[in-house]
């Protein structure tokens, strides 16, 4: 065993039992390396990447290898999803020496952190013009002994090109609806008709390109917005990145049809892409968008919920040796379970053959055509194809549970719970389904007692009662947006307060006073070889980007133009970037939206026990109001306390004993209704 045994990552745990001497992050590793004077190597990597147990099978379980790294170099090992900040620095390091980057991150750096070379996945020994791991740590080593003061300059180097543009808001631009423009029509240049998504293989989800695209579209433009939405949310649910049988989205698709998947499931992926199908649905009132997103739903509850009621991080692509076996069939293997017959229809429908679609004469189910298509082609009842599908998914997922299931990473981190939180509460919002805003309040509640210190400071991780590291940027961002999306969709006003206090926690820990925008590492964070400040969106938003909307959102509800301030100045800060390149800030471009407007500040005062007040709640819940607040002013003492939030809903009460909803728009309010039509009219005419 080495030092890992002794942490609770899963992912360091896997290598607890290799031959390499790997230490944990921190400062014995450092003091170890300047004492006997080696350079260090660090790789990062995450429990369910695919690559990562490549590389640790042939090379970290290697005994040659590891008598290598043991006697030349000190060896620590980083989990990504537990320190995201040591992930981003170097990462951008490695990505400024090679112009690329990846998972497992390979790391040589001097005892003082400086990294000197970086690469990503390094086969044991050279092949197919990859050079050999073994070559590298020998040549490393041999010129550390030799040339020292020339690795230790090129380190000096390499740190400081990294260290934040101090002249970032120098030259800033002012960003409105041409700006929002900009980004559609980039989106659109991209955009595969055929197969929906943007760009060619590999193709990534990226949720948060949907939903700005929708609030494009919302803006009542003649664009092809909501067809590419469509198209995408359409094609992935039908291929084979979508797991037909037991739900949820697999990480991206290597190909341009969404056929092949690299098979992980990521907590995240899961919780933003529920967020694009229910907009959607409340866009188009499409029920299919509302299914897949409660399909997603089922997945979370039954397979990523922790007992104690927050969510787990991800799912290995990897079972038994082997990326994506757990989903992978052969027609004789559907058969066995289904009969003959019934296993016939299945494999016809869902593309599984002799010859297979996948590696090894095995298949991944997708559905090539639609079941009306496919009905009509058959000549059968449409209603009977589904029932007979549905029955056949429900035996193959029972039989499907017995096989060796992948890695399940069970530690609870505090960002990704917040999107989650989100979703949940905004599908609670849309659909009606009361397990989804049960599921979101035992998640928050867990979070705020477990991963929150009394000062109001959040931990980043959570795993078998250990939590561990002060928060990041991004755990307290989307933690907020979660407790926002809670509050509008429960009117509990705990939450609104969570809320409030925790961005106010972001903002003393976080706020970059000189340059504006907030910084990814906070004052109670370790202080690392640089700063870093992220706007771009990629496979998660930024802190950022979700940060200006929260500060738009909360200075609303709470009548506080302060928060609203500092969202323009944090929109300075990044306009340069933003302006340049919008598709790559695609969540930021939604706060622009918000803050472009118009937006609505609808306050409904009544009894939220009455017919007549859910009746009035149910119209906003249901209708996509991207750039609208919500309050619920109720009587008695809940409503002193939402009046200390927002002193503005004081003097907002029920007229004539009823009911009465205050739309605000353009800092100018309209008269009150009571009327439930009224109410629909006044919100659908803007």
């Amino acid at each position: 065993m080495n030092r890992l045994i002794h942490e609770k990552s899963p992912y360091l745990l896997q290598h607890a039992k290799n031959p390499v001497n790997w230490h944990p992050w921190g400062d014995e590793a450092f003091q170890k390396a300047k004492k006997e004077d080696k350079p260090i190597f660090l790789s990062i990597g995450y429990a369910t990447c695919h690559w990562c147990h490549v590389m640790a099978h042939e090379s970290f379980e290697d005994s040659e290898v590891a008598e290598i790294l043991n006697q030349s170099y000190i060896s620590i090992k980083v989990d990504r999803e537990e320190r995201p900040d040591i992930d981003q620095i170097y990462m951008s390091a490695c990505q400024s020496m090679t112009g690329r980057g990846g998972w497992p991150l390979s790391i040589f750096m001097t005892p003082e952190g400086n990294p000197f070379f970086s690469g990503t996945y390094l086969p044991k020994s050279s092949r197919m013009g990859m050079t050999g791991f073994t070559d590298v740590l020998t040549q490393i080593a041999a010129l550390w002994e030799k040339d020292q003061k020339r690795i230790i300059k090129a380190g000096e180097e390499i740190t400081n090109a990294i260290q934040p543009r101090a002249d970032m808001a120098s030259e800033g631009h002012a960003l409105g609806i041409d700006t929002l423009q900009n980004g559609y029509e980039q989106l659109a240049r991209s955009f595969d008709p055929k197969w929906g998504g943007f760009g060619g293989a590999p193709k990534f989800p990226t949720p948060h390109q949907l939903t700005s695209l929708l609030r494009w579209h919302n803006r009542g433009s003649d664009s092809e917005a909501l067809t590419m939405v469509e198209r995408t949310l359409d094609t992935m649910r039908r291929g084979g990145i979508f797991d037909q049988i037991g739900y949820g989205f697999h990480r991206y698709s290597v190909d341009e049809k969404w056929l092949a998947p690299h098979f992980e499931k990521m907590l995240y992926d899961q919780a933003l892409l529920a967020i694009s199908y229910i907009e959607t649905y409340q866009v188009t009132k499409n029920p299919r968008y509302a299914t897949v997103a409660s399909e997603i739903f089922t997945y979370v509850l039954r397979d990523m919920t922790a007992s104690e009621g927050g969510f787990y991080s991800a799912e290995d692509a990897d079972s038994e040796g082997k990326e994506g076996l757990f989903y992978l069939w052969t027609p004789q293997k559907v058969k066995d379970h289904l009969g003959n017959e019934l296993g016939d229809l299945y494999c016809r429908f869902y593309d599984i053959n002799q010859a297979g679609n996948f590696e090894d004469g095995l298949s991944i189910p997708h559905i090539p055509i639609t079941s009306e298509v496919f009905a009509e082609q058959n000549g059968m009842d449409l209603a009977e194809i589904e029932s007979l599908l549905e029955e056949a998914g429900r035996l193959l997922f029972v039989a499907r549970e017995k096989r060796v299931h992948p890695l399940k990473d069970d530690k609870i981190i505090t960002s990704w719970n917040g999107l989650m939180i989100a979703a949940l509460a905004k599908g609670y919002k849309a659909l009606g389904n009361e397990l989804y805003i049960d599921a979101a309040k035992q998640a928050a509640s867990f979070i705020l007692e477990k991963l929150r210190k009394p000062d109001g400071q959040l931990f980043r991780r959570y795993r078998q009662g250990d939590v561990a590291y002060p928060g990041y940027l991004d755990d307290y961002s989307f933690l907020v947006w979660g407790l926002i999306e809670l509050y509008e969709a429960t009117f509990d006003i705990s939450y609104l307060e969570e809320a409030v206090e925790i961005n106010q926690v972001m903002i003393d820990l976080f706020w970059d006073e000189a340059g504006g925008g907030f910084y990814f590492m906070g004052k109670e964070n370790e202080v690392l070889i640089a700063q870093s400040k992220e706007i771009y969106d990629g496979a998660l938003p930024s802190g950022n980007s979700v940060g200006a909307v929260n500060l738009m959102r909360l200075g609303r509800m709470t009548g506080n133009p302060d928060l609203e301030k500092k969202a323009d100045e944090l929109t300075r800060t990044f306009s340069r970037s933003i302006a340049a390149y919008p598709v790559g800030h695609s969540q930021f471009l939604s706060a622009l939206d918000f803050m472009v407007g118009p937006g609505f500040e609808i306050v409904i005062a009544g009894d939220p026990a009455l017919e007549a007040t859910m009746a009035m709640i149910a119209v906003v819940h249901k209708m996509f109001l991207p750039n609208k607040v919500l309050l619920l002013r109720p009587e008695g003492d809940e409503s002193k306390r939402l009046s200390s939030l927002a002193p503005f809903v004081e003097a907002l009460c029920p007229i004539d004993q009823q009911p009465t909803v205050y739309v605000c728009e353009r800092y100018a309010c309209k008269t009150p209704i009571t009327d439930v039509e009224n109410l629909k009219l006044a919100i659908k005419l803007g």
